[in-house]
């Protein structure tokens, strides 16, 4: 997508009804009274906020030109969208599915409490389906086996030994090709011609643990087998590094940051988490078009497996520390410095949720699966995903929620479990007596990441 600089349209004022939890507002003239919070060469969006912890919707006084459209797409926030058509494409992935007369769908009603909706990708809104012309939940559906699945395989020159699987002498290899479908709708199949089209000349970096290097790699597999050899390389700089398509002046960057927060050695060797600074990995992700981060997994390692011996804030150290109360100050510090260094007409953020693990057992849970569970029999929302849902609720940023958590969950048989070393190192450690341990946190791949990257791919 090529940036332009354009001035909003000079068509005749459109005046809203703008409603925060219910109470209407004085009637306001958009376009006197809006910010500009996104352009591109076909398309102006304007925006009205209502204050935090209140619900958005807009009525007209008037029937609006067909050029025109009602999106919501925060619970706080108003958007008005002149487009080419009535059903033209947003850059924020969304199909006019709206009324012009309510903007406000079933979804939003039910969800009237303000809350960010963490369950949807596209910001706190919904992505449509082309096929319905509706809202759709990417989210809630159900795991369908496809046999033209995978997209690629791991032969992948770009894989880590520890997520071949295959390679690795893992016999089966169903876990492959089983595709998200939304209910209602579905997630458009990766084109990876048709994404690196869109990412010409920009930088995609994401950010975070081994898992967001599980999802880098996916990535880089999914595009690389349209790429001559040649035409393709892998750069590193400091924590970080990138896949370069060259033809298209494109990276896919992977930046090393578990904590998102700086993790130091003190006097004495004293690892010292400082949950208030963050500029040294941050410095890594300014000029970039698309931010992808992940954080949960290493703040809810247990105490023997924990990576630091002090927490610090300002110049008051702490050893003790209820650990999502630290998560909250870590990711408030992330969230700060989004707010205070990105632009959000240059560059989008998304948050991934966590991935789950099945390490229960020992890490067994995992072991010689070898389909997806049908259905969760209770439906549990993790403590992390809750602290960022409040986190990001606050910020200034249009940060978007990228939820793979419970589809994820269903798929215990996509995790490597013993299959995350060679067959050689099997036998050696067999020789040595040595136990075998079974990875249930990371995840194959071909597999499930890519199912993630198929979403994000959408949301881009």
């Amino acid at each position: 997508m090529e940036r332009h600089n354009h001035k909003p349209p000079t068509q005749q004022p459109i005046s809203l009804n703008i409603y925060c939890s219910r109470s209407p507002l004085p009637t306001q003239n958009l376009f006197h009274h809006s910010q500009v919070l996104h352009t591109s060469s076909n398309q102006t969006i304007y925006g009205v906020q209502c204050t935090n912890k209140t619900m958005a919707a807009a009525e007209t006084s008037k029937p609006l030109p067909f050029f025109f459209t009602i999106l919501i797409i925060t619970s706080t926030t108003i958007l008005l969208s002149p487009l080419s058509g009535a059903n033209s494409s947003s850059e924020f992935g969304i199909e006019d599915g709206w009324s012009a007369s309510s903007g406000m769908n079933k979804n939003e009603e039910a969800d009237a409490s303000g809350d960010v909706n963490i369950v949807q990708t596209s910001g706190h809104g919904f992505f449509s389906s082309a096929s319905t012309n509706r809202a759709c939940d990417f989210t809630s559906g159900r795991w369908v086996y496809d046999q033209s699945y995978p997209l690629y395989d791991s032969n992948c020159p770009y894989l880590t030994t520890a997520v071949t699987c295959q390679k690795n002498g893992r016999p089966d290899s169903d876990y492959q090709k089983w595709r998200w479908k939304p209910h209602g709708c579905s997630v458009p199949r990766f084109d990876a011609l048709k994404f690196l089209g869109k990412m010409r000349r920009k930088r995609v970096m994401l950010v975070g643990d081994s898992i967001m290097r599980n999802q880098w790699e996916s990535l880089v597999c999914l595009v690389q087998g349209v790429i001559p050899t040649g035409r393709k390389l892998v750069s590193y700089d400091g924590p970080s590094m990138a896949f370069h398509a060259m033809d298209y002046d494109a990276t896919i960057e992977f930046s090393w940051a578990p904590l998102l927060v700086e993790l130091k050695k003190g006097s004495g060797k004293k690892r010292i988490l400082h949950l208030d600074m963050i500029e040294e990995n941050a410095r890594y992700w300014r000029n970039v078009d698309f931010l992808v981060f992940d954080s949960a997994h290493w703040w809810t390692h247990s105490e023997a497996w924990s990576s630091w011996d002090y927490y610090m804030v300002g110049k008051t150290m702490y050893q003790k520390m209820n650990p999502m109360v630290a998560y909250q100050k870590g990711l408030t510090t992330w969230a700060k410095w989004i707010d205070l260094n990105l632009d959000p007409s240059k560059t989008k953020v998304v948050f991934r949720t966590m991935s789950p693990r099945h390490n229960r057992e020992n890490g067994w849970k995992c072991y010689n699966q070898k389909k997806p569970l049908p259905y969760m029999s209770h439906r549990h929302v993790p403590e992390p995903v809750v602290v960022v849902k409040e986190v990001v609720k606050k910020m200034r940023f249009p940060v978007y929620l990228q939820d793979i958590t419970s589809m994820s969950a269903l798929r215990r048989d996509g995790h490597p479990s013993v299959y995350r070393i060679t067959q050689e190192e099997k036998n050696k450690k067999k020789r040595l007596q040595k136990d075998l341990s079974s990875d249930c946190s990371h995840w194959c791949l071909p597999g499930v990441p890519d199912i993630w990257n198929e979403m994000l791919a959408s949301l881009m």
